[in-house]
């Protein structure tokens, strides 16, 4: 056998772990990790469970509050805090180790979060915790990330300190010296105003709970989807469990189809696609793409097919079992339990894109009963078998032409004033044109 002359170093330089580490995750998804981090300390202190969409007050007593300016960034809760055991062992390891027993329900997977998120935001950090271990203790971790990248001394440790209990268990996390790119996100007036409406989508299910989050002293109220009900319509609500994953999946009209499919006219906020959660984060929302069912399980989107909205809801004890990526931002679609879910999403997909088909046999009918409904919020569906969609009253057929061709669209618009209204859907401004014209050559009924 060889003799061993020298074993040649591997391990990591701090600089290229940490580029690495936050290179390929944008700070909106960094501070989403943060109050992932929060969120799951709630879920394990209150008992409560992400299983279901329901509406209760399991979470109130706890609250996420995030500060934002040039200066500095700041996330505040009280969800229990950090002990100073698992300081010490697990919560600023970089990946978890094999004997760390993970919070039920939760969405960290890896152990990168906190530190990732801190690493992309700025230089100056400070991590207070307050927990009660048998008594309110506290404890801080300093981090001077320029000088933690060139210490020698203990290489990959950060030091705890003793600190004042703050009066509520939780966790402040506080990053001055902020990087150029963090303050130059900050500094654009429309920033936070995305933020807030990506935490009110991806919190949603924490939120209807009870969670409070703040942006900037401002509470952020939970997204709505709501469904049509009628006797016509009747969403989709079931439930199921896939090796050690439950599944829910709600699915159905939130809204009526367009009549004009013209791709230039799409309308705002739309809602339509598919929503993925994985133990109550959203982590694909209002999906129109092949990530879903469109475009594999069913034909690709298409404007026609607004008004559809479906939800899947995975959630497990294990979070390794969950179909998500390492940012949250996505679904892993290699996933054995994400692609038999797919099957089941796609039936009521294809029931949908049946009945966008059939209704253009009368749209008059179709509208009549569209216009019937009550709206259910999400957390209201009842369980049932399957969707129900109505089938549009058969009417005598009729031959009838398309008419597709191009004109300028300022003339257009002219057009479409002069007949009293600008802004007219080109479908409606060629109609009229249709009709005015078809009075004034052929002066008899159709």
């Amino acid at each position: 056998m060889p003799t061993t002359i020298r074993r040649a170093k591997a391990n990591p330089t701090k600089a290229f772990f940490v580029r690495m580490l936050t290179r390929d995750i944008s700070l909106t998804d960094c501070i989403l990790d943060l109050i992932d981090n929060s969120i799951d300390s709630a879920w394990s202190e209150s008992g409560a469970t992400p299983t279901e969409l329901i509406e209760d007050r399991a979470l109130a007593p706890y609250h996420v509050a995030i500060t934002i300016n040039a200066d500095t960034f700041q996330i505040s809760d009280n969800c229990g805090g950090i002990d100073l055991d698992d300081a010490t062992n697990y919560a600023f390891t970089f990946g978890r180790s094999d004997e760390e027993i993970d919070q039920a329900y939760s969405v960290g997977v890896y152990g990168i979060g906190m530190k990732r998120a801190v690493f992309k935001m700025g230089n100056a950090v400070s991590v207070v915790s307050t927990f009660d271990d048998e008594g309110i203790d506290a404890f801080e971790v300093p981090i001077n990330v320029s000088k933690w990248l060139v210490d020698k001394t203990d290489p990959w440790d950060f030091e705890l300190r003793q600190a004042t209990p703050a009066n509520e268990t939780g966790v402040t996390i506080t990053v001055g010296e902020l990087f150029d790119d963090t303050v130059s996100l900050f500094e654009d007036p429309t920033y936070v105003r995305r933020l807030h409406k990506a935490l009110a989508r991806d919190y949603m299910v924490p939120l209807m709970r009870g969670l409070t989050i703040s942006l900037n002293g401002e509470n952020v109220v939970a997204k709505t989807i709501n469904f049509a009900n009628s006797s016509a319509f009747e969403p989709l609500r079931r439930s199921y469990e896939d090796n050690g994953v439950r599944i829910e999946i709600i699915a159905g009209m939130t809204s009526s189809p367009p009549d004009d499919v013209s791709p230039t006219e799409e309308r705002e906020e739309d809602i339509s696609g598919w929503y993925v959660l994985c133990n109550g984060r959203v982590v694909l929302a209002a999906d129109r793409t092949d990530n879903t069912v469109w475009g594999s399980a069913v034909p690709k989107w298409h404007r026609q097919y607004a008004g559809f909205t479906g939800v899947v809801l995975f959630s497990s004890t294990d979070p390794m079992r969950l179909p998500m990526t390492t940012t949250k931002r996505s679904v892993d679609t290699s996933s054995a339990v994400y692609r038999r879910a797919i099957d089941k999403m796609a039936r009521p997909t294809k029931e949908w894109i049946g009945y966008t088909n059939a209704r253009k046999g009368d749209l008059e009918a179709a509208r009549v009963l569209e216009q019937k409904v009550t709206s259910v919020p999400v957390i209201s569906v009842a369980k049932s078998g399957g969707l129900k969609l109505p089938s549009p009253p058969k009417t005598k057929a009729r031959s009838v032409a398309n008419i597709a061709y191009s004109v300028d669209a300022t003339r257009l618009r002219k057009l479409s004033a002069a007949m009293g209204d600008a802004g007219m859907t080109y479908r409606d401004v060629g109609i009229q044109s249709f009709e005015y014209a078809y009075d004034s050559f052929v002066q008899d009924e159709a």
